[in-house]
């Protein structure tokens, strides 16, 4: 007897609850990309769970017809990370925020990263409390002014790919709300990807902080302001694609690329933590006459470190096999004991 397997569409992937973003919402682009890809990757949406914390990016659990789960404020890491553990066949995607992952989440993601467990983790970063109603982030540049800093803040800012980076993260991506095709190839990758996958995602903010990331998606200013880096090509930018980016030991220096060999040009290499590290402090400096371009894509990838489901998974299966059911009993008295007359 043959099964019949259904294709699904994205619309399968898409509830019944109607989606309350404000009109224009970079969200809306990443909901619609993720729904688009879910169907190719093969998986009944049974399997898909989404889990969340607390701001805008975290009602994507209702508009997703899949399980999930719309939890507390940055504990949806901590969540996905007992699930996966429990429930290893699954594919658990974390949605986050700069704020709900940077702020009050910021402790359980760095721990999550160091577990590495085999989670899909979306990080919108729109640089502003949007549900709140407009305070400045976690990620939100120095001197911006918010209600909640009137003259501008002071705090310097969170790099959220250095900080993945520094955390042991085993695949780190940053991608656009308003590149559809870019956004869902990375999306991809950070699903094949076995371990925690990170994908920051620029994403407008057109209530609160729109225009934020307008120099990377214009027409006019986007080839001279991002470097879309690819594994095994050369780091090149420009309008006309004139513009590469060399090592001098280890600092970066932008060159025409009439100037130098290609041989001379900066390869990049996504399995490089060194060179990663360099290209996540590709930060725009305004007073610098040519700053460096803005990376996207795949700035690291680790294969070789184990998940944390598989680790823990193994240890009670050893466990099981040496000494049975156990006794709780023992394992509550320890290895030492004292009689107390």
């Amino acid at each position: 007897m043959t099964i019949e397997t259904i294709k699904l569409t994205s619309k399968d992937f898409s509830s019944d609850q109607e989606v309350r973003w404000c009109p224009g919402c970079g969200d809306y682009s990443i909901l619609k990309q993720v729904q688009t890809i879910l169907p190719d990757l093969g998986r009944p949406k049974e399997e898909f769970v989404f889990i969340s914390g607390i701001g805008c990016s975290s009602r994507f659990p209702y508009y997703m017809d899949t399980f999930g789960m719309h939890s507390i404020h940055g504990r949806a890491t901590a969540i996905a990370t007992g699930l996966k553990a429990t429930r290893p066949e699954l594919s658990v995607w974390v949605i986050t925020g700069d704020g709900d992952s940077m702020s009050i989440g910021g402790n359980h993601f760095i721990h999550m990263l160091r577990r590495n467990p085999d989670l899909n983790v979306l990080l919108f970063n729109n640089q502003i409390y949007g549900l709140t109603k407009g305070q400045y982030s976690p990620t939100s540049e120095q001197g911006k002014v918010t209600k909640s800093t009137p003259m501008g803040s002071v705090d310097y800012p969170f790099n959220p790919i250095a900080l993945c980076l520094g955390a042991d993260a085993t695949f780190v991506a940053r991608t656009l709300d308003r590149d559809p095709k870019h956004q869902q190839a990375i999306i991809k990758r950070g699903y094949e990807h076995k371990g925690t996958s990170l994908v920051e995602i620029y994403q407008n903010c057109n209530v609160f902080n729109d225009g934020a990331f307008e120099v990377f998606t214009e027409k006019g200013t986007k080839k001279q302001e991002t470097l879309m880096m690819e594994h095994g090509k050369p780091l090149i930018f420009g309008a006309e694609n004139e513009k590469g980016i060399k090592l001098d030991g280890f600092k970066p220096v932008i060159v025409n690329i009439a100037d130098v060999s290609e041989n001379d040009l900066w390869i990049h290499d996504e399995t490089d933590l060194v060179k990663a590290t360099i290209l996540s402090r590709f930060y725009d400096d305004p007073s610098v006459e040519s700053h460096f371009p803005r990376p996207f894509g795949v700035f690291y990838v680790n294969n070789n470190k184990a998940t944390f489901d598989e680790l823990f998974n193994n240890q009670i299966a050893h466990a099981k096999e040496s000494y049975g059911d156990g006794d709780l009993d023992k394992l509550l008295a320890g290895r030492e004991t004292w009689v107390v007359n």
